[in-house]
């Protein structure tokens, strides 16, 4: 069975519908050739934008000229009010410093520090599904619940429960549907002094969370400064100075640094793992041959116990393929470029879309297939190389990748050996592009314990 997908816009509309569809979703917004296309050139009265899909342009815009495609602040008008200047808005200078200062807290040794404390995560979160299994289950919230809880004790020691933890995951809740990819100012430039027609709800929201964060930087910033502070991901993060400055973050830059650690950390990983237990009660055969995979697994899994499980990566994988977290990224040209056989302004918008990328009817074998075991073809292992970038790629490449691809596996691999998971008779979910790729009404499964 075809996972869903959502439809395509037919045929030509004019500027301000499409405004209208993007803003609802930019998936359906979407024309059905884009998932042929190695290039679409799309033009408004303001600017033009490029979307490509054509591999040797994605790895020249990620891979071998990445500081001559800053990303686009008409992504960052609609998360700022959120994100500040975290990391992920960031170019340039400031963008370098950051990023010498948060990388050492992702790299590989850190990762088997904060192992035990996403496998504590893990645990919860099946005690939390035990109490609701035994019938239909909204598996997005659970998820959601699951992938705040590891992020708030590998990056402050606290678990969900904790009272700013819980209140912070609640407020986000309120935020992120509230809240499109792009909003009025990524389409019309305003001068800076002009507002930026954000919805007042998610203004608020926004408000809350950073009120929240605050509170928690600076209760950390206090236990650093006394030496009772945990090491964990934030205290690494904030007595990191950077190797050519010696400059640490301030509690106002960590406040904005935090916000997109819980957007990327949480938000992307909930989306993925509601969707890979989606697709396995799509295809119970799979999620049998999972199951014998983790029968083995020991209560207490090690970070190499993890890494052994081929399928339940390859799972994951399929999930982050078919849905990625984050549809379509966008970057600017700050000098013309020559693509193809067009001409491309200063200033024009360049897309990356791997929504569109990952089902490319050119590039992939059966592209809107599940297919886990497509990672062992010549095919598959082709496009994991030109034609997969769910964390984007190159110098940009998201700083959490490597966590999510340790965090996905494990909570995956202790939810299945647990449960089992059915899909319920029409009742499938279909894919909109919120923040992150979700379900337009959240993803109900039966969920039955697994003897």
């Amino acid at each position: 069975m075809i996972p869903p997908k959502p439809p395509s816009r037919p045929g030509r509309v004019s500027l301000w519908r499409y405004l209208r569809l993007f803003r609802q979703d930019i998936l359906s917004a979407q024309p059905a050739r884009l998932y042929r296309a190695w290039m679409a050139e799309f033009r408004t009265p303001f600017f033009r934008s490029y979307l490509v899909n054509q591999p040797e342009l994605v790895r020249e815009v990620l891979n071998e000229r990445p500081m001559d495609f800053p990303k686009s602040d008409r992504v960052g008008e609609g998360l700022r009010p959120l994100l500040g200047q975290s990391v992920f808005l960031t170019n340039g200078e400031t963008w370098l410093r950051q990023r010498r200062i948060i990388d050492p807290a992702f790299e590989g040794g850190r990762l088997r520090d904060t192992f035990p404390a996403m496998l504590d995560a893990g645990r919860a979160a099946v005690a939390r599904l035990d109490a609701r299994a035994g019938g239909p289950v909204e598996i997005e919230e659970e998820m959601s619940h699951a992938a705040a809880d590891v992020i708030f004790r590998t990056l402050f020691s606290i678990p969900i429960e904790h009272e700013l933890a819980s209140e912070v995951f609640r407020r986000f809740r309120d935020y992120q549907r509230t809240q499109p990819i792009l909003n009025l100012a990524a389409f019309v430039p305003l001068p800076r002094r002009l507002p930026r027609f954000h919805r007042r709800r998610t203004v608020r929201a926004a408000g809350a969370i950073r009120a929240l964060i605050t509170r928690l930087t600076d209760d950390r910033m206090c236990e650093i400064k006394g030496g009772t502070a945990p090491d964990d991901l934030a205290t690494k993060i904030m007595t990191t100075a950077d190797p050519q400055t010696g400059e640490r973050f301030s509690s106002a830059e960590m406040v904005d640094q935090v916000a997109i650690f819980f957007l990327a950390g949480h938000e992307t990983s909930a989306s993925a793992l509601g969707w890979a237990l989606y697709l396995l009660a799509l295809h119970p055969e799979v999620q049998d041959r999972v199951a014998a995979e983790l029968a083995e697994l020991p209560p207490a899994p090690s970070f190499s116990d993890i890494a052994q499980l081929r399928l339940t990566r390859d799972v994951f994988r399929e999930a982050l393929r078919l849905y990625p977290p984050v549809p379509m990224m966008v970057r600017e040209t700050t000098c013309p470029e020559h693509f193809r056989d067009r001409d491309i302004p200063q200033g024009s918008q360049i897309v990356l879309s791997p929504w569109h990328l990952h089902r490319h009817e050119r590039l992939w074998d059966n592209p809107d297939g599940f297919d886990p075991d497509r990672y062992g073809t010549e095919n598959g292992r082709q496009c994991l190389r030109d034609a997969f970038i769910p964390f984007s790629s190159g110098k940009r490449v998201c700083t959490g990748a490597g966590f999510a691809m340790a965090e996905g596996p494990l909570l995956l691999a202790l939810l299945v050996k647990a449960f089992r998971f059915e899909r319920i008779e029409g009742d499938d979910p279909m894919p909109v592009a919120f923040l992150t790729v979700r379900s337009r009404h959240g993803i109900r499964l039966n969920v039955s314990r697994r003897t």
